[in-house]
């Protein structure tokens, strides 16, 4: 039985029946027939499809950003957005589907030498909760863009969001077995891993969940794109704008109440500025307002559930004990986490070596960008870092020494559908978005004519 729990209110939205052996293999014939005919489709009809998806997604804007504040407490406003990131990436892949799959010509000996991308087959996609649809529309438009078929194992709890994701594709003319949902528990995942037509999969999560599909793919010889953890560094450096760094350490670490992978999780700032820095931090952590998701005005609403508030009090408990100040926040009621701010954390605290989950932000003091450059590097994760400096130049020079998928130079990090997306070390390995991203999802097929 799957269940939908509404956090901030404590009640049960709905219940889901498990799907049977026998409706699985159903659903993995179906996405295994109608890639015979996709994988051929021109990619005129791919790109109507996703159009269709695009517009849908417009008009039923409302609704989908109402499911996940009610299954998963994201804030209306912030729901509203990840639907229009989800129009946009649609509307990347539409536009740009031919220069995306096009024959790369290369000269050799052949008459002819071309590198052609065709699609692999059924991809099975695992998602996460914190961002129901953004995280499947990464991986999935692109998978169907390229011709594959894609089978969606959500999490759980926002298997109504699965649902209205299923519903939207049927209604945007998506053939049987292009899209479909798969409700079943993770206890079965490995059984789908291992089916025969299963050709891929994509999952974003956990570093265990990450370790324990990947082994079971390589058993199976099955490629895997693994978009894991994070536990990002932002920097700042004494000559940084504070109010611009300030402004984007609230998003970076709070938005969707800091329940996200790229999340900025250690904050390391320059002794010079670090008195200030704390006291514009401060305000604005205090001035955001708290409440109900489906308020406009909510900034902070809940975790996904109490355990997760828990789990965030258990990391800051830790901080507290071994020396480190709550500025104000540091506990819960239920599911809501205050939002918190810690000062005089040292490395061998937990918010400093795992990834924190919720709206914690703990700051630590430095002395030279050096020092940041060690720390940010001193971490099992790898998927981006933020630095806050008018000397661009200088860190440029720089960048190639940051162990990370992304680094951002006055900015916040977060993903942008035109580059790719993804992570070193545990955080996983394979790219979304842009070429890269599609190109995951082909058999880069080499064509030699003499």
């Amino acid at each position: 039985m799957l269940r939908s729990l509404d956090p901030y209110r404590l009640q049960v939205l709905a219940t889901y029946e498990n799907e049977t052996s026998k409706e699985i293999q159903a659903k993995i014939n179906a996405a295994d027939q109608a890639f015979k005919t996709w994988r051929v489709s021109p990619l005129e009809k791919r790109s109507l499809l996703i159009n269709k998806i695009a517009a849908l997604m417009i008009d039923r804007k409302q609704q989908l950003a109402e499911i996940m504040a009610f299954e998963m407490g994201k804030p209306i406003t912030q729901g509203l957005a990840e639907i229009d990131k989800c129009i946009t990436v649609c509307r990347y892949y539409s536009d740009h589907i031919e220069e995306l799959l096009a024959d790369r010509k290369i000269e050799t000996d052949a008459l002819v030498s071309v590198v052609r991308k065709n699609p692999v087959g059924v991809w099975l996609g695992i998602m996460p909760w914190n961002f129901p649809f953004w995280q499947v529309f990464r991986c999935a438009i692109p998978a169907i863009a390229a011709g594959n078929t894609f089978l969606l194992k959500h999490a759980s709890n926002v298997t109504g969001c699965a649902l209205l994701l299923e519903q939207l594709m049927k209604d945007a003319g998506a053939k049987k077995g292009i899209f479909q949902v798969l409700q079943i528990s993770s206890a079965l995942v490995e059984d789908v891993i291992q089916h025969d037509s299963v050709r891929g999969i994509s999952l974003t999560g956990s570093e265990s969940a990450g370790r324990q599909v990947a082994a079971n793919a390589g058993r199976q010889i099955k490629p895997v794109i693994l978009e894991l953890g994070g536990s990002n560094a932002f920097i700042v450096l004494p000559d940084a704008d504070l109010n611009l760094a300030v402004e984007h350490a609230i998003i970076g670490r709070f938005q969707n109440n800091g329940q996200s992978c790229i999340a900025a999780k250690r904050f390391l700032v320059h002794a010079d500025v670090f008195d200030r820095f704390i006291e514009l931090f401060k305000e604005k952590i205090e001035a955001l307002k708290m409440g109900d998701p489906l308020d406009p005005t909510t900034y902070i609403s809940t975790l996904v559930n109490q355990d997760a508030a828990e789990a965030v009090q258990s990391q800051v408990n830790d901080a507290v004990r071994k020396g480190a100040r709550i500025l104000c926040g540091g506990k819960y009621q239920n599911a809501v986490y205050y939002p918190t701010l810690l000062v005089d954390v040292t490395l061998d605290m937990r918010c400093m070596t795992e990834e924190v989950f919720g709206p914690v932000a703990p700051v630590m003091k430095i002395t030279s960008l050096e020092e940041a450059m060690e720390i940010s590097n001193n971490s099992r994760f790898g998927l981006g870092v933020s630095i806050f400096t008018q000397n661009r130049d200088a860190i440029v020079k720089k960048v190639d020494l940051f162990n990370e998928g992304a680094v951002f130079i006055n900015s916040l990090v977060k993903s942008d559908t035109r580059l790719p997306f993804g992570g070193v070390k545990n955080s996983g390995y394979g790219r979304e978005l842009s070429i890269e991203g599609i190109d995951e999802f082909v058999n880069r097929k080499t064509i030699f004519i003499s």
